[in-house]
């Protein structure tokens, strides 16, 4: 029974093409991370949204169906509302800000040959140092008393007096206490964090575009916009669609910075900052409403999930050379 088995097995072998070999390995390779991410990730997923239908208690026998209660909760909850607002604008800001910001430096770093190196080490630093670090540098620098932009502000206070134009000074500013302020102050540290990231995407991106379509366009007597516009820019649409939905992804995940940047008022002032992770934090470990907090992952969730689908979409989109 053996021999049959196992001469059975090198006829079906042989039955199979070279390529259908490689499709059958493949999709065992495969396997082993489908697995990791069915335990790891979407179990835990499935989890949580049954969790957001009971409340919450140790016991899961004690544990009560409700439905859809926490979902119609979120729909009349001003702080979540509050939380789901500011997350969006996070996402509104800080991902076109940084792109841009991101693909400028590129393309000055793609002119220069001597140091670009370096230039890029220097800004990919901040993007992997830690969160928790870089929210108390700028927590500091942000500070109303001895923060070093107030610093600034007066220096500046001091010079326009000493030349007559007092009308050109501005007051001290209370950053991360001023419930306008606090917002864009966050976003800057994000968009100052991700820049990093951006530049080095850019440049990958940029060194791997043929120089001969450059050249081709300026014997047509292309001008400098022309070329971004009509060569660099689409020749670049797979890094930008890369980005952009990594860095909204982010944007939507946003908590390590808040949460550290001014600590004696997170979500604050007046939950300006809150974002829906640190909402999720302080209804599951705050007050202990684990049930409610699961349901609000689930939203953030879907979320994701709807900028995931749109990467997939727009990934399907070919550049004609």
């Amino acid at each position: 029974m053996t021999g049959q088995s196992g001469s059975q097995r090198r006829s079906t072998r042989a039955r199979l093409t070279l390529s259908q070999r490689e499709a059958v390995y493949a999709y065992l390779f495969l396997l082993v991370p489908l697995v990791f991410f069915a335990t790891i990730r979407f179990w835990p997923a499935i989890q949580s949204f049954r969790l957001s239908l009971f409340t919450w208690h140790v016991d899961p026998a004690r544990r009560v169906f409700i439905g859809a209660q926490y979902y119609q909760e979120m729909l009349t909850n001003p702080v979540f509302h509050r939380a789901l607002t500011n997350t969006l604008l996070y996402a509104l800001i800080t991902v076109p800000a940084s792109i841009a910001l991101g693909l400028l430096i590129a393309i000055l770093l793609q002119a220069i040959t001597t140091g670009r190196g370096w230039y890029r080490a220097i800004y990919f630093a901040p993007y992997i140092t830690p969160a928790v670090a870089i929210a108390w540098v700028w927590g500091w620098m942000y500070n109303v008393n001895f923060g070093i932009f107030n610093r600034l502000i007066l220096s500046w206070w001091d010079f326009v007096e000493g030349i007559g134009a007092p009308w050109l000074a501005i007051d001290p500013q209370r950053f991360l206490r001023d419930p306008e302020l606090a917002l864009p102050a966050v976003a800057v540290v994000i968009i100052w964090q991700q820049l990093g990231f951006q530049v080095v995407i850019f440049l990958a991106g940029l060194q791997g575009i043929p120089r001969v379509y450059y050249e081709a366009a300026r014997i047509d007597g292309a001008n400098p916009w022309q070329l971004f516009r009509h060569v660099t820019i689409p020749l670049l649409n797979p890094v930008l669609v890369f980005a952009v939905v990594i860095t909204t992804i982010n944007a939507l995940q946003l908590f390590d910075q808040i949460v550290n940047i001014n600590f004696t008022d997170q979500g604050g002032p007046l939950n300006r900052t809150l974002s829906i992770a640190l909402y999720m934090y302080q209804e599951a470990f705050g007050r202990a409403r684990l049930g409610y907090a699961a349901a609000v992952t689930v939203v953030l969730f879907v979320l994701i999930l709807a900028i995931t689908l749109i990467q997939l979409r727009l990934t399907q989109r070919r550049v004609e050379y």
